[in-house]
């Protein structure tokens, strides 16, 4: 599995901050709505279960739709302790530029601001003063065999992390800009009419009408 996403877990769970995650898994389970389950989906729920990730997939309705082809590989984890602020998650019906539906829910509730460091906010001039320090009042240390070496190098790496810590603070992480809407509805209504007709007649007519459409949307926005 991921070891990215182990380390991204990981680094979560030390700084106290919430984690969402969306992500095309590639493989069936039917904990996540997928008709059967294969390999590949067993490992994955055994490492999401290591992970303390919950899934938030509601259903069977798919999120992967190419030619007649449809699966539910597309899955959301969250944090156990975001998991009651989040309501309502549900598979878009309107169309996307991409063979993969939208995912919609909702974060309510009162939920902590994530809080983080910013390395160009350190106050580096008292970074050096108080690592010189800590650095002076250090315990004496053998550094002839590897045992002391270790124990020395351990002991430094903690000077240099505490004294991070303390001259550059958690701050509250700044909200992005909200995304410019791409298009009408008027367009994406001309994409879900083919895309409804796909999932009614499922022939591979229907679903070149809409890929067209899906082709001419996406050249719009």
């Amino acid at each position: 599995m991921s070891r990215e996403l182990e380390e991204l877990v990981r680094y979560c769970e030390n700084e106290n901050l919430y984690l969402i995650v969306g992500c095309d898994s590639n493989a069936h389970h039917t904990a996540w709505g997928s008709t059967n389950c294969n390999g590949r989906g067993e490992a994955l729920m055994e490492f999401l279960y290591s992970l303390n990730l919950e899934i938030l997939n509601q259903g069977n309705e798919s999120a992967f739709c190419i030619g007649s082809r449809q699966e539910v590989i597309d899955i959301t984890l969250v944090s156990y302790g975001l998991l009651e602020s989040i309501t309502g998650w549900e598979v878009s019906l309107e169309p996307s530029l991409s063979v993969h539906r939208h995912i919609l829910f909702t974060l309510r509730g009162s939920v902590p601001v994530p809080l983080i460091r910013n390395p160009r906010g350190t106050n580096w001039g008292s970074f050096r003063a108080d690592l010189g320090g800590k650095l002076e009042r250090g315990p004496e240390m053998s550094m002839r065999d590897e045992a002391g070496l270790g124990l020395a190098v351990h002991w430094i790496q903690q000077a240099l992390i505490s004294t991070y810590k303390g001259n550059c603070p958690l701050r509250p992480a700044r909200k992005g800009k909200k995304s410019l809407r791409w298009a009408p509805k008027s367009l994406r209504r001309e994409v879900r009419r083919p895309f409804n007709r796909c999932r009614a007649d499922n022939n591979s007519h229907s679903w070149e009408l809409y890929r067209e459409a899906q082709w001419k949307y996406r050249k719009e926005v």
